[in-house]
């Protein structure tokens, strides 16, 4: 008989410690849960926000690609000014000082001609 009540003494030992410990592994299976519903929350909001970010990339290199044609045409412009400016130089810059040297020759003979009293 002694046996029989160390043996039920056992068993009520047993079934309190598989209490104790199933408790514990309820709440962390509960935290598992939990832990993934949240997993699941970020990983629905995030994936808009990605897709929003790829269509913003996308704008963004089809912008630059604008921008890009807009300032080679810029630079061709500023070639073509530039080669203008120069011809524009070389064709009337010459003779407009070759003008203005012979206009100042000019005066200062018109200059030396003229009486010293009546300056």
């Amino acid at each position: 008989m002694v046996g029989d009540i160390a043996g039920l003494i056992a068993a009520v030992a047993f079934v309190a410690l598989v209490g104790l410990v199933a408790v514990p592994l309820v709440k962390l299976g509960r935290t598992f849960d939990e832990a993934s519903r949240a997993l699941r929350e970020v990983t629905d909001h995030s994936v808009p926000v990605i897709d929003e970010a790829a269509k913003a990339v996308a704008n963004g290199n089809v912008q630059l690609e604008k921008v890009d044609k807009v300032t080679t045409a810029a630079a061709d412009v500023s070639q073509n000014v530039s080669a203008l400016t120069a011809l524009f130089a070389a064709t009337v810059g010459g003779p407009m000082i070759k003008v203005a040297a012979f206009s100042h020759g000019v005066r200062r003979a018109f200059a030396g001609l003229r009486p010293k009293g009546r300056e």
